[in-house]
């Protein structure tokens, strides 16, 4: 057994990303402060190809130092957008045909092991400020709130954490993890 070189990763370039195929998922950040978070959903989503993210409301956005220290150069590799308005982001990608799925802690929400996704359908994750979560009127506008269960003394992960999380119980259930091997 060996660790692999960086040739031996097989990786495309930069533009061969941007016009190779992507799972049907877009993320939005609703008021993320933490750049080093910001920078991790960037490097999440340049690792699981994901369409686009969406940067709302105090969210940074690139170029920034801060959201490059995590990103490593990914914020050149995933499409992104921002807007002052996560709700307006919402209503754009609902008239698109997206699903839209809050990570959120509410008193319906659904556990992440029992959120079936629908193949050939388009979600859109939505992850929160790290002190006051996703703005209740875009979890009023979510088609469901998705929870990940938790044993701790903590009531909740850290964005990045529950971000890479949540991607990739999608891509498994949706069967799009590809291997480049």
């Amino acid at each position: 057994m060996k660790k692999l070189s960086m040739e031996e990763l097989n990786r495309p370039t930069v533009e061969e990303f941007k016009q190779a195929e992507k799972i049907p998922l877009a993320i939005i950040l609703d008021n993320v402060r933490s750049l080093n978070n910001v920078g991790s959903a960037f490097r999440t989503s340049d690792g699981f190809a994901i369409e686009k993210i969406y940067l709302c409301g105090i969210t940074g956005t690139p170029p920034n130092r801060e959201i490059q220290k995590t990103a490593l150069g990914a914020t050149e590799s995933v499409e992104w957008e921002y807007h002052t308005e996560t709700l307006g982001v919402i209503k754009a990608l609902k008239n698109e045909g997206f699903t839209i799925c809050s990570f959120e802690q509410v008193d319906i929400s659904v556990m992440l092991h029992e959120f079936m996704p629908k193949p050939n359908q388009k979600y859109a994750l939505v992850f929160g400020n790290e002190v006051f979560g996703i703005e209740q009127g875009v979890i009023e506008k979510s088609d469901v709130v998705i929870e990940i269960p938790q044993s701790g003394t903590k009531h909740s992960l850290n964005i990045s954490v529950t971000l890479g999380i949540a991607i990739w119980d999608f891509a498994v259930k949706l069967g799009v993890l590809k291997s480049n091997k």
